[in-house]
C-alpha cells in the first residue's frame, strides 16, 4: 500500500484485474471505428489516416498497461480515475470517423479527438506521479518523459487546427515525438513489476483485435440471406483469424512471457518490455486491423453489396489490404520473436513474402477464391511449423504448465 491507501502496488505474481478488462472494452470499439474509418474509401491516404489514428489509440493504452502493471487498477484512486478515462476514451473513439474530415454541424471532430487524447494522457501522467512517490528512479524517468507527452500532444493540436493535407504529416510528427522520444530516453526508471501481467495484458489486446476481425466478417455479410458462398466464406474467415491466433499464442506468447520473467535486471527487463511489447505490438495490431478491413471488403462482395457477387474480382487497394494486413502481422511477429532472442523464423518470413508479392495477384481471382488463397497460405505456415517444431512446442507448453500455479 502506498500514498495513504491511494494506490496499491502490484506484486510479481499479479494477473490482469477485471477493471483492466473492462477498460479494454473501449478499445474494442476504437479498433472497430478505425476499421470503419478506413472502409469509407480504401485509398492510400485514408488507410494512412486509419493507421495514424490506430497508433494514437494504441499509445495511451500502452501507458495504462504500464501503470496497471505497477499499481492495481481496481484499488483506491486508480479505480475512479480509470473510469473517468474510459469515458474520455469512448468519446475519442466516437470522434475517430471525423478525426480527419469533420462533418457539418456539431463540434469540430479533430479538436474533440485531440481534447480527449490530452485528457487521457494527462490523467496517466498524474496517476503515475502519485504511484511513483517514494521511487526516485521512476520519478526521474517521469520527469524526463513528460516533455514527449506534452510535445506530442501540442503537435497533435497544431495538426487539428491546421487541418487539410497538412494534418496527416503533422500528426505523424506527433507520433515520432511521442513514441520516438519514449524510445530515446531509455528504460532505466521504468518498472515491470509482474512479467506475467504484462504479457497477459498484451495477449488480451491481441485477442481484442482478432475479435474485431470476426466482427468485420459479420458486418461485411450484413443482413443477406444465408447461402453456400456465405457459409464457405464465413468458415474461411474464421479459419484465417484462427491461424493468426495460433501463430501468436501457441508458442510465441509463452516463450516471450518466460523470457521477460527470466530477465532479472530491472533496466533490461523494462527495455525488453518496451521494445517487444509496447512498440512491436503496434504493427502486429495494425496488421490485424488492416486484415479486418480486407475481410470487411471481401464480405461486402460475397454478401452481394452494390450488386457484387462472390465470383466478382476485387480491384485496387481494397483487394490488397487482406493479404498485406496478414503479411504485416507476420513481419511484426518475426520482429517480436527476434527481440525476444528467438532465431529468425524463416517460414514466417517466407509466408509474408508470398502474401506481399501475391497482393496484386488477388485481383485476378474471384473474391471468395482470393480469401481461400490467403487462408491457405496461413494454414500451410501453421501446419509446417507445428509439424517441424513439435518437440520444442511440447517443451515450451509443458514448461508453461509447470509455471502455472495449481
Amino acid at each position: 500500500m502506498s500514498g495513504s491507501r491511494r494506490v496499491t502496488l502490484m506484486n510479481e505474481s499479479a494477473s490482469v484485474t477485471p477493471l483492466e478488462l473492462f477498460f479494454d472494452l473501449v478499445f474494442v470499439y476504437a479498433f472497430t471505428q478505425v476499421t470503419a474509418l478506413m472502409a469509407t474509401d480504401v485509398s492510400v491516404e485514408v488507410v494512412a489516416h486509419g493507421l495514424v489514428v490506430l497508433a494514437l489509440v494504441w499509445w495511451p493504452w500502452v501507458g495504462y498497461c504500464w501503470l496497471g502493471n505497477f499499481v492495481r487498477a481496481d484499488e483506491g484512486l486508480m479505480r475512479y480515475v480509470f473510469l473517468v478515462v474510459m469515458a474520455a476514451m469512448f468519446v475519442l473513439a466516437l470522434a475517430v470517423p471525423e478525426s480527419f474530415d469533420d462533418e457539418p454541424g456539431g463540434l469540430d471532430g479533430p479538436l474533440v479527438f485531440v481534447a480527449c487524447y490530452v485528457v487521457v494522457r494527462l490523467a496517466h501522467l498524474l496517476l503515475f506521479a502519485v504511484a511513483g512517490r517514494g521511487d526516485p528512479a521512476l520519478v526521474r524517468q517521469l520527469v524526463i518523459w513528460t516533455p514527449t507527452v506534452l510535445g506530442g500532444s501540442a503537435v497533435l493540436l497544431v495538426g487539428a487546427l491546421v487541418g487539410g493535407p497538412w494534418q496527416l504529416p503533422i500528426w505523424g510528427l506527433a507520433l515520432v515525438v511521442d513514441l520516438g522520444g519514449t524510445r530515446a530516453i531509455g528504460a532505466s526508471g521504468w518498472r515491470v513489476q509482474s512479467p506475467g501481467h504484462f504479457s497477459e495484458r498484451h495477449g488480451l489486446v491481441v485477442i481484442i483485435a482478432l475479435g474485431e476481425s470476426i466482427v468485420a466478417i459479420g458486418v461485411g455479410i450484413g443482413a443477406v440471406s444465408i447461402s453456400v458462398p456465405v457459409m464457405v466464406a464465413a468458415a474461411l474467415g474464421i479459419l484465417l483469424v484462427g491461424t493468426l491466433w495460433w501463430v501468436y499464442f501457441d508458442v510465441t506468447a509463452l516463450v516471450a512471457e518466460h523470457r521477460l520473467a527470466d530477465t532479472t535486471d530491472r533496466e533490461q527487463r523494462s527495455a525488453l518490455a518496451r521494445d517487444a511489447y509496447s512498440l512491436l505490438h503496434l504493427p502486429l495490431i495494425a496488421g490485424i486491423v488492416t486484415m479486418a478491413l480486407g475481410l470487411k471488403k471481401v464480405f461486402e462482395y460475397i454478401g452481394g453489396e452494390e450488386n457484387h457477387s462472390w465470383s466478382d474480382h476485387q480491384s485496387g487497394l481494397a483487394a490488397y489490404v487482406l493479404p498485406w494486413g496478414v503479411a504485416l502481422f507476420l513481419l511484426a511477429h518475426v520482429a517480436f520473436r527476434r527481440r525476444m532472442g528467438e532465431p529468425v523464423p524463416v517460414p514466417g518470413l517466407a509466408a509474408a513474402g508470398v502474401l506481399v508479392v501475391g497482393g496484386p495477384l488477388v485481383t485476378l481471382l474471384p473474391a471468395l477464391v482470393a480469401l481461400a488463397a490467403v487462408a491457405a497460405v496461413m494454414v500451410v505456415l501453421v501446419g509446417y511449423e507445428t509439424a517441424t517444431q513439435q518437440e520444442r512446442r511440447e517443451e515450451v507448453r509443458g514448461s508453461a504448465r509447470e509455471r502455472t500455479p495449481a
